[in-house]
């Protein structure tokens, strides 16, 4: 049995090029990109707050009081959070793969939960950064996203492949 607690979403693309993310337990989010490794947000509690995402999988989510806490994106709209959630992208699950997963039940085909770290040194991450930085640059394109940190170029919500399809968790 898992220890995080699945709380699933479905993201909405809005005529502004935003995103409106439901969250099952009544929690919503409004989401805006800053530039190729943020996203800027808000909620309906009045949380708001910048995720980064820095390398290795790993996203940052700073908060404007100063919390931090990290997510560790496993693949297939889901990110492990240190806080012990696991959110679920139920907006990716459409098409082939969603019928496959939901056939043979996801836990089987989608493995063991990654957990992310706890805490980092700033050293630690601009380490990450400087890795995928270096791996943006050797890719050739500048525009793979097989880091973790989603797809760059759009916020479709009609994604049906394995990688990172989401908007950094």
């Amino acid at each position: 049995m898992s220890q995080y607690r699945e709380i699933p979403y479905t993201d909405e693309l809005l005529s502004d090029r935003s995103v409106h993310r439901r969250f099952a337990d009544g929690r919503e989010e409004w989401r805006r990109r800053a530039g190729d490794h943020y996203v800027q947000w808000q909620d309906n509690t009045g949380r708001s707050g910048i995720d980064e995402v820095l390398g290795d999988r790993i996203i940052k989510r700073r908060y404007t009081t100063g919390q931090v806490m990290y997510g560790r994106d496993q693949g297939y709209g889901r990110t492990a959070w240190s806080d012990g959630t696991l959110t679920v992208n139920r907006t990716s699950f459409g098409g082939r793969t969603g019928a496959i997963l939901a056939a043979v039940g996801a836990g089987a085909l989608l493995g063991a939960i990654v957990a992310p770290p706890l805490m980092m040194s700033e050293f630690e991450e601009e380490e990450l950064r400087r890795q995928a930085q270096q791996q943006q640059q050797n890719s050739g394109d500048g525009g793979d996203s097989s880091d973790g940190g989603g797809d760059s170029s759009s916020w479709s919500d009609d994604n049906d492949s394995g990688g990172s399809d989401d908007d950094f968790g």
